[in-house]
Protein backbone atom coordinates (compact mmCIF):
# COMPACT_ATOMS: atom_id res chain seq x y z
CA UNK A 1 0.00 0.00 0.00
CA UNK A 2 1.27 3.38 -1.12
CA UNK A 3 0.85 6.89 0.00
CA UNK A 4 0.22 9.28 -2.86
CA UNK A 5 0.65 12.90 -2.19
CA UNK A 6 -1.04 14.99 -5.33
CA UNK A 7 -0.67 18.73 -6.53
CA UNK A 8 -4.08 19.64 -8.65
CA UNK A 9 -4.84 22.75 -10.35
CA UNK A 10 -8.43 23.79 -11.53
CA UNK A 11 -10.42 26.00 -12.98
CA UNK A 12 -13.35 26.13 -10.31
CA UNK A 13 -16.29 27.92 -12.20
CA UNK A 14 -18.57 24.49 -13.39
CA UNK A 15 -17.60 23.01 -10.21
CA UNK A 16 -19.62 23.24 -6.75
CA UNK A 17 -16.63 23.03 -4.74
CA UNK A 18 -13.64 20.68 -3.92
CA UNK A 19 -15.63 18.50 -1.58
CA UNK A 20 -17.65 15.27 -3.25
CA UNK A 21 -21.63 15.44 -2.71
CA UNK A 22 -23.33 12.58 -2.88
CA UNK A 23 -27.06 14.35 -3.24
CA UNK A 24 -28.19 15.49 -6.95
CA UNK A 25 -29.28 18.72 -7.52
CA UNK A 26 -32.50 18.66 -9.03
CA UNK A 27 -32.14 15.42 -10.03
CA UNK A 28 -28.66 15.96 -11.66
CA UNK A 29 -25.36 15.03 -10.50
CA UNK A 30 -23.43 17.18 -8.59
CA UNK A 31 -19.84 17.91 -9.92
CA UNK A 32 -16.98 18.38 -7.70
CA UNK A 33 -13.18 18.33 -8.31
CA UNK A 34 -12.37 15.71 -5.81
CA UNK A 35 -15.41 13.49 -7.05
CA UNK A 36 -13.87 14.11 -11.02
CA UNK A 37 -10.66 12.71 -9.40
CA UNK A 38 -12.17 9.84 -7.60
CA UNK A 39 -13.45 8.62 -10.84
CA UNK A 40 -10.31 8.67 -12.50
CA UNK A 41 -8.76 7.07 -9.26
CA UNK A 42 -11.54 4.54 -9.72
CA UNK A 43 -10.88 3.76 -13.39
CA UNK A 44 -7.15 2.83 -12.80
CA UNK A 45 -7.68 0.77 -9.41
CA UNK A 46 -10.72 -0.85 -10.36
CA UNK A 47 -12.40 -0.39 -7.16
CA UNK A 48 -13.71 3.55 -5.25
CA UNK A 49 -10.55 5.05 -4.22
CA UNK A 50 -10.72 8.19 -1.26
CA UNK A 51 -9.01 11.42 -1.94
CA UNK A 52 -8.22 13.53 0.77
CA UNK A 53 -7.91 16.65 -0.14
CA UNK A 54 -6.08 20.14 2.44
CA UNK A 55 -8.62 22.12 1.76
CA UNK A 56 -12.49 22.73 0.53
CA UNK A 57 -12.53 25.32 -1.75
CA UNK A 58 -16.10 26.71 -2.22
CA UNK A 59 -18.16 27.04 -5.66
CA UNK A 60 -16.35 28.76 -8.08
CA UNK A 61 -13.05 28.92 -6.82
CA UNK A 62 -10.04 28.26 -8.29
CA UNK A 63 -6.63 26.52 -7.21
CA UNK A 64 -2.77 26.56 -8.42
CA UNK A 65 -1.73 23.76 -5.94
CA UNK A 66 -4.51 22.09 -4.24
CA UNK A 67 -2.79 19.09 -2.04
CA UNK A 68 -4.50 15.52 -2.30
CA UNK A 69 -3.34 12.20 -1.09
CA UNK A 70 -4.98 8.79 -1.71
CA UNK A 71 -3.50 5.02 -0.69
CA UNK A 72 -2.44 2.89 -3.66
CA UNK A 73 -2.78 -0.83 -4.09
CA UNK A 74 -0.97 -0.73 -7.56
CA UNK A 75 2.82 -1.50 -6.61
CA UNK A 76 3.40 -1.27 -10.48
CA UNK A 77 2.95 2.60 -11.38
CA UNK A 78 6.23 4.70 -11.03
CA UNK A 79 5.07 6.98 -8.68
CA UNK A 80 5.63 10.01 -11.26
CA UNK A 81 3.46 8.31 -13.75
CA UNK A 82 0.24 8.89 -11.81
CA UNK A 83 0.49 12.25 -13.65
CA UNK A 84 0.10 11.66 -16.88
CA UNK A 85 -2.41 8.27 -15.90
CA UNK A 86 -4.80 10.47 -13.78
CA UNK A 87 -4.96 13.03 -16.20
CA UNK A 88 -6.09 10.63 -19.10
CA UNK A 89 -9.51 10.30 -17.40
CA UNK A 90 -10.02 13.84 -16.00
CA UNK A 91 -11.83 16.78 -17.63
CA UNK A 92 -9.57 19.57 -19.29
CA UNK A 93 -10.77 21.94 -16.31
CA UNK A 94 -8.67 19.73 -13.47
CA UNK A 95 -4.96 18.92 -14.22
CA UNK A 96 -2.51 16.93 -12.03
CA UNK A 97 0.76 18.59 -11.74
CA UNK A 98 2.49 16.49 -9.51
CA UNK A 99 2.58 13.09 -7.57
CA UNK A 100 4.87 11.77 -5.21
CA UNK A 101 5.19 9.05 -2.47
CA UNK A 102 4.89 9.38 1.18
CA UNK A 103 5.14 8.86 4.66
CA UNK A 104 2.00 6.39 5.32
CA UNK A 105 0.69 8.25 8.26
CA UNK A 106 1.06 11.62 5.86
CA UNK A 107 -2.92 13.17 5.65
CA UNK A 108 -2.81 16.10 3.23
CA UNK A 109 -5.80 17.46 5.68
CA UNK A 110 -4.06 17.03 8.95
CA UNK A 111 -0.16 17.11 7.90
CA UNK A 112 -0.51 20.56 6.51
CA UNK A 113 1.03 23.42 8.59
CA UNK A 114 -0.38 26.56 6.24
CA UNK A 115 -2.71 27.42 3.84
CA UNK A 116 -2.03 30.47 1.23
CA UNK A 117 -4.72 31.94 -1.02
CA UNK A 118 -4.40 34.54 -3.73
CA UNK A 119 -7.22 37.17 -4.94
CA UNK A 120 -6.92 38.73 -8.20
CA UNK A 121 -8.82 41.88 -8.52
CA UNK A 122 -8.51 43.79 -11.69
CA UNK A 123 -8.88 47.59 -11.63
CA UNK A 124 -9.58 48.40 -15.07
CA UNK A 125 -11.77 46.11 -17.53
CA UNK A 126 -10.24 42.66 -18.38
CA UNK A 127 -9.97 40.91 -21.57
CA UNK A 128 -12.81 38.29 -21.68
CA UNK A 129 -10.21 35.57 -21.12
CA UNK A 130 -9.21 37.13 -17.59
CA UNK A 131 -12.99 37.23 -16.30
CA UNK A 132 -13.53 34.31 -15.11
CA UNK A 133 -10.12 34.35 -12.56
CA UNK A 134 -10.42 38.16 -11.51
CA UNK A 135 -13.00 40.43 -9.61
CA UNK A 136 -13.05 43.64 -11.89
CA UNK A 137 -13.38 46.64 -9.26
CA UNK A 138 -13.00 49.74 -11.96
CA UNK A 139 -10.89 51.81 -10.08
CA UNK A 140 -7.68 52.16 -8.51
CA UNK A 141 -7.69 51.53 -4.48
CA UNK A 142 -5.13 52.85 -2.20
CA UNK A 143 -2.66 49.98 -2.29
CA UNK A 144 -1.21 51.59 0.99
CA UNK A 145 -4.28 51.92 2.73
CA UNK A 146 -5.49 48.63 2.43
CA UNK A 147 -1.76 46.95 3.44
CA UNK A 148 -2.23 49.09 6.69
CA UNK A 149 -5.65 47.77 7.12
CA UNK A 150 -4.52 44.38 5.95
CA UNK A 151 -1.56 44.42 8.29
CA UNK A 152 -4.02 43.99 11.29
CA UNK A 153 -4.44 40.11 10.37
CA UNK A 154 -1.48 38.92 12.17
CA UNK A 155 -1.56 35.87 14.77
CA UNK A 156 -3.85 34.48 16.77
CA UNK A 157 -7.53 35.99 15.78
CA UNK A 158 -10.72 35.49 16.41
CA UNK A 159 -12.36 35.73 12.84
CA UNK A 160 -16.22 35.60 13.39
CA UNK A 161 -16.80 38.43 11.96
CA UNK A 162 -15.56 36.86 8.28
CA UNK A 163 -17.03 33.81 9.07
CA UNK A 164 -20.24 33.08 6.39
CA UNK A 165 -23.52 31.77 8.27
CA UNK A 166 -23.76 28.50 8.55
CA UNK A 167 -20.23 27.44 9.43
CA UNK A 168 -20.15 24.78 11.19
CA UNK A 169 -16.20 25.17 12.62
CA UNK A 170 -16.21 24.59 16.36
CA UNK A 171 -13.97 27.38 16.69
CA UNK A 172 -14.05 30.91 14.78
CA UNK A 173 -10.07 31.46 16.19
CA UNK A 174 -7.36 31.05 13.39
CA UNK A 175 -3.76 31.48 12.92
CA UNK A 176 -2.61 34.23 10.28
CA UNK A 177 0.73 34.44 9.14
CA UNK A 178 0.32 37.36 6.92
CA UNK A 179 -2.03 39.25 5.01
CA UNK A 180 -1.15 41.71 2.12
CA UNK A 181 -1.55 43.53 -1.13
CA UNK A 182 0.77 43.70 -4.33
CA UNK A 183 0.90 44.40 -7.71
CA UNK A 184 0.69 41.78 -10.14
CA UNK A 185 4.12 41.40 -11.84
CA UNK A 186 2.55 40.55 -15.39
CA UNK A 187 -0.60 42.82 -15.20
CA UNK A 188 -0.15 46.34 -13.47
CA UNK A 189 -3.75 46.45 -13.56
CA UNK A 190 -4.16 43.67 -10.93
CA UNK A 191 -3.37 43.78 -7.55
CA UNK A 192 -3.20 40.48 -5.37
CA UNK A 193 -4.49 39.59 -1.95
CA UNK A 194 -2.22 37.59 -0.69
CA UNK A 195 -3.24 35.78 2.67
CA UNK A 196 -1.86 32.80 4.69
CA UNK A 197 -3.33 31.25 7.88
CA UNK A 198 -3.22 27.82 9.62
CA UNK A 199 -6.79 27.15 8.63
CA UNK A 200 -9.91 29.43 6.77
CA UNK A 201 -13.54 29.69 7.71
CA UNK A 202 -16.21 29.22 5.67
CA UNK A 203 -15.76 32.20 2.49
CA UNK A 204 -13.23 33.95 5.26
CA UNK A 205 -11.17 34.61 2.49
CA UNK A 206 -13.82 36.65 0.33
CA UNK A 207 -15.74 38.00 3.26
CA UNK A 208 -12.28 39.32 4.38
CA UNK A 209 -11.18 40.48 0.94
CA UNK A 210 -14.47 42.45 -0.08
CA UNK A 211 -14.52 43.92 3.28
CA UNK A 212 -11.92 45.82 2.90
CA UNK A 213 -11.89 46.68 -0.83
CA UNK A 214 -15.21 48.37 0.44
CA UNK A 215 -14.24 49.98 3.71
CA UNK A 216 -11.03 51.58 1.43
CA UNK A 217 -13.23 53.11 -1.29
CA UNK A 218 -15.96 54.63 1.52
CA UNK A 219 -12.92 55.87 2.75
CA UNK A 220 -12.52 54.61 6.25
CA UNK A 221 -9.74 54.61 7.62
CA UNK A 222 -7.34 51.73 8.56
CA UNK A 223 -8.16 51.46 11.93
CA UNK A 224 -11.45 51.08 11.38
CA UNK A 225 -10.87 47.84 10.06
CA UNK A 226 -9.65 46.75 13.51
CA UNK A 227 -12.43 48.01 14.92
CA UNK A 228 -14.52 45.45 12.97
CA UNK A 229 -12.46 42.67 13.25
CA UNK A 230 -12.34 42.99 17.13
CA UNK A 231 -16.34 42.97 16.80
CA UNK A 232 -16.34 39.68 16.30
CA UNK A 233 -19.49 40.71 14.67
CA UNK A 234 -20.65 39.72 10.70
CA UNK A 235 -23.43 42.08 10.79
CA UNK A 236 -20.11 45.03 10.47
CA UNK A 237 -18.32 43.43 8.08
CA UNK A 238 -18.45 44.52 3.87
CA UNK A 239 -19.77 42.05 1.14
CA UNK A 240 -18.14 39.26 0.15
CA UNK A 241 -16.44 39.26 -3.05
CA UNK A 242 -17.57 36.83 -5.50
CA UNK A 243 -15.44 33.50 -5.81
CA UNK A 244 -13.91 34.20 -9.14
CA UNK A 245 -10.96 35.82 -8.11
CA UNK A 246 -9.75 33.47 -5.33
CA UNK A 247 -7.22 30.77 -6.45
CA UNK A 248 -6.04 28.21 -3.35
CA UNK A 249 -2.64 29.14 -4.53
CA UNK A 250 0.05 26.80 -1.79
CA UNK A 251 -0.38 24.29 0.68
CA UNK A 252 2.65 23.83 3.16
CA UNK A 253 3.49 20.86 5.09
CA UNK A 254 7.00 22.59 6.98
CA UNK A 255 7.12 24.59 10.33
CA UNK A 256 4.75 24.07 13.41
CA UNK A 257 1.55 23.32 13.13
CA UNK A 258 -1.08 25.27 14.80
CA UNK A 259 -4.35 24.02 16.22
CA UNK A 260 -6.37 27.00 16.82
Amino acid sequence: MRNILLTVSYDGTDFCGWQRQDKSDKGKPVRTVQGEIEKSLEKIHKTHINLTGSGRTDSGVHAFAQAANFYSTIDTIPVEKYVPAINAFLPPDIRIVDSKEVDESFSSRFSATSRTYHYFIHTKNPFASQMRYVWPVHYKPDLEKLNKMASYLRGELDCAAFAAAGDASLSTCRYIDDAHFFIDDKDSDIIVFEITANAFLWKMVRSITGSLIHFEKSGKEPEYFKEVLDSCDRKKAGPTAPPTGLFLYKISFEGERRHV
